[in-house]
């Protein structure tokens, strides 16, 4: 089975997501921080199909897990996806410029999800 990591401080937001996924096929983890998410990865090292990341949290943010992801060699590539409350557009130009693959903003229905994972190419 595919799958997904989801970052977020927030546990509703982390079980909304992780829900979504699951409806859409995918196995997922999670994570309540960039700090947190960073460690799994580097002690894990899981296969995994695509990243859903928040921009606001405490420690390691998601624009700074982002641009942390980009710099290891095993996750250089991996799909990842902004969820966040940032709505400007400036905030949006960095995380994709960070390395981000898309960028959706907090609230979004589970059909956006789907979309976006589409025009990311790893809709199950």
């Amino acid at each position: 089975m595919a799958l997904a990591l989801v970052i977020d401080d927030s546990r509703a937001m982390r079980m909304i997501l992780s829900g979504t996924l699951r409806d859409l096929g995918y196995e997922v983890c999670s994570a309540g921080d960039g700090q947190e998410a960073l460690q799994y990865l580097r002690d894990k090292k899981p296969d995994l199909s695509f990243m859903l990341v928040d921009w606001n949290m405490p420690g390691v943010n998601g624009l700074e897990f982002v641009l942390q992801l980009r710099a290891m060699p095993d996750y250089q590539a991996a799909p990842v996806m902004m969820v966040t409350t940032e709505t400007e557009v400036e905030q949006m130009v960095k995380a994709l410029e960070a390395g981000a693959n898309e960028y959706v903003m907090k609230p979004f229905t589970p059909e956006i999800i789907a979309d976006k994972l589409r025009l990311m190419g790893v809709l199950l």
